[in-house]
């Protein structure tokens, strides 16, 4: 018996616009307290094909991830990039950011919802978890994530997605899937062959010597 795809209440979600909005390269920033060498670096991300950034600075104090996220949110504006906001729905709102990001322990979508709006994006972290994706597209969440799919040296105890659970999750769920987890241009394709919209990066974009060639190998995965 074929299964039934979860889809979002037509009330929440802004269907195309939402899914066009979650594709691609998706590169999450690094812990910085160099907001001019972050931007910089971030920039060349950028040039080089990355289609969604994340802003995650889990060392900034909040004045500084007030200022991160401001200049970030005109930055990815010039390129036309989507922002997302890591963790934190109230700090997405004041910087005007294209949504939230929200981990096991960041709160709930119906509290980041009523501060966002309903145009705003709602991606929610499901390590390997299907009902945890199936429970978070139901209460409104607008993309998923998935992983780690791979040894990540930013979460070496992260738990292990598989490419069944990748596929399976593509079968039956009506949302974008980001992967993310020790992604490279080298392992990247066959996510994206088994149902990944976008691959969520840190270390191989900006470790790389060279960033924008990095993001230019990895979004080439897309086309």
């Amino acid at each position: 018996m074929a299964k039934t795809k979860v889809l979002l209440p037509l009330d929440i979600r802004a269907s195309a616009i939402k899914s066009r909005a979650i594709k691609g390269l998706y590169a999450l920033t690094p812990d910085s307290a160099d907001t001019a060498d972050l931007l910089h670096r971030v920039r060349l991300a950028l040039s080089g094909g990355v289609q969604v950034l994340q802003y995650r600075n889990k060392l900034a104090d909040a004045g500084l991830r007030l200022s991160q996220a401001q200049a970030l949110r005109a930055l990815t504006r010039e390129f036309g990039a989507t922002f997302i906001v890591n963790d934190d729905a109230q700090l997405a709102a004041v910087v005007d950011a294209d949504g939230v990001h929200l981990g096991a322990a960041d709160g709930d979508i119906k509290t980041a919802r009523a501060l966002l709006g309903d145009n705003r994006l709602i991606g929610v972290s499901c390590y390997n978890q299907l009902s945890l994706a199936q429970g978070g597209v139901l209460a409104g969440a607008d993309y998923v994530a998935f992983g780690a799919f791979y040894s990540s040296t930013v979460k070496p105890d992260a738990a292990v997605a598989t490419l069944d659970l990748l596929r399976e999750a593509r079968a039956e769920l009506g949302v974008p899937i980001v992967a993310i987890g020790g992604i490279s241009a080298d392992n990247g394709a066959v996510l994206v062959q088994a149902g990944a919209d976008a691959l969520a990066v840190i270390s191989a974009v900006f470790d790389a010597a060279d960033i924008q060639l990095a993001a230019q190998n990895l979004a080439k995965l897309f086309r």
